[in-house]
């Protein structure tokens, strides 16, 4: 089962009260409804989202622990920017100042200056967002541009503290914003020059670089110390050689003889297509890891595992795993397009069988009637309570899978899933 943790739409509601609950108190409440008071609120809003999706940037082990994964940290980082953006564009065009509001800057600037930082720091978000939302950018650009998300977020900070305006930095709403501008900083600052040494990683050398159809299966042993995860984990890949050092992430579908860790990749663009043409035996690679928490559910009474494409990393893992017990209880749902399947069916279906899982390939789409025939079967044998799904796949296929299991009556709590997506 799934456990407790932070929804995206939690952090951004709860973020968005606080600050405008503080920025209000310290306002005279004959004028909350002006327009002017709404500007300051959503204003002071946009700078703790932007602080909040800075510090959910650090990749820090307990932020990814209080949501449940990278997964999520990422999809929540996103949407705090583009409400940010959207409340940072309202603040922009009504202006958040009033005759009646006492008003002082924490951080005095001359006049030029502060006009000119405060038209930049909506420049600065609105670049940010861009970047985060547009898929259209080859990696590599995007990853360079991505870095001065820190630098542009102390933009924004700049213009909070040389902005005249009624929040002191002693008063409730000025310790609120200076934490949260803090964390911020410190998270992107740290993501930009620390990170590369402090984070958890390791290195290592490929000893093996099998292809399929557009995939690559990569094993690689330490060089020194290895990396400990647990299978469902993921881990950046950066390979040590020119034009492919920008790191990726992969799940770590299991490991073999020693330390050896296995990564199934997928072409999905230059960057993977790039890796599938060019890993050899003897290239060097930097892995950082373990992320996400794509684990296998331990009291389910009856799984049901649904891997859609590349989606099938994890569930490989899971099957590998020496400790892992009850696959009797598993029945395991393969979705792909034939001709790109990779690993084949076959030799899924032969690991499935070692474990005592139950294997059923489906080439045919997600109204495949094997799909919809076996999982009903599922349902009717244990009890839509007692049914688990974890799903690793595309969106559409996550919706669809959603839809049958409200048809069945299993429980929303029941369902297991990693998004694909990290920009």
């Amino acid at each position: 089962m799934m456990s407790s943790r932070l929804e995206t739409w939690h952090t951004v509601v709860f973020i968005t009260l606080v600050s405008c609950g503080t920025v209000l108190a310290e306002l005279p409440r004959d004028t909350w409804f002006t327009t002017a008071a709404v500007s300051l609120s959503l204003g002071a809003s946009a700078l703790a989202l932007a602080g909040t999706a800075a510090l959910l940037g650090g990749r820090w082990k307990t932020i990814e622990t209080l949501f449940g994964g990278l997964d999520r940290v990422y999809r929540t980082h996103k949407w705090l920017g583009i409400w940010a953006l959207a409340f940072a564009s309202f603040h922009l065009v009504f202006q958040a100042e009033l005759d009646e509001w006492s008003r002082a800057s924490i951080l005095a600037l001359p006049r030029a200056s502060t006009r000119f930082v405060r038209q930049l720091s909506f420049v600065a978000l609105m670049l940010i967002v861009l970047l985060a939302l547009n898929r259209n950018i080859p990696y590599h650009v995007w990853r360079l541009w991505h870095k001065l998300s820190g630098p542009l977020f102390g933009v924004m900070v700049l213009h909070w503290l040389s902005i005249r305006s009624p929040i002191a930095l002693g008063s409730p709403a000025g310790i609120w914003l200076g934490a949260i501008s803090a964390l911020g900083l410190i998270a992107a600052f740290y993501k930009l020059l620390l990170y590369p040494f402090l984070s958890r990683h390791a290195e290592y050398r490929v000893v093996g670089a099998s292809t399929g159809p557009a995939a690559l299966h990569l094993e690689l042993e330490p060089v020194g110390r290895s990396v400990p995860f647990k299978p469902g984990q993921f881990g950046f890949l950066r390979m040590k050689i020119e034009g492919l050092r920008e790191p990726h992430p992969f799940t770590i579908v299991g490991s073999g003889s020693g330390d050896r860790v296995h990564f199934l990749i997928r072409g999905l663009g230059d960057y993977t297509n790039r890796l599938i043409r060019e890993a050899a035996p003897g290239m060097h690679a930097e892995i950082y890891a373990p992320y996400g928490r794509f684990e296998r559910s331990q009291d389910a009474k009856r799984e049901v595992w649904i891997a859609g494409g590349v989606g099938i990393s994890p569930f490989v893992a899971w099957l590998s795993d020496p400790q892992a017990r009850r696959f009797d209880a598993v029945t395991f749902f393969y979705f792909f397009t034939p001709g790109r399947e990779f690993p084949s069916p076959e030799v899924l279906s032969k690991m499935a069988c070692e474990r005592g899982a139950e294997f059923v390939s489906v080439p045919d789409g997600p109204a495949s009637p094997a799909f919809l025939r076996r999982f009903g079967e599922i349902v009717a044998e244990a009890g839509p309570e007692a049914v688990t799904v974890s799903f690793c796949g595309p969106k559409g296929l996550l919706n669809y899978v959603r839809a049958r299991m409200r048809e069945k009556g299993i429980p929303e709590k029941n369902l297991h899933y990693e998004y694909f997506e990290f920009r």
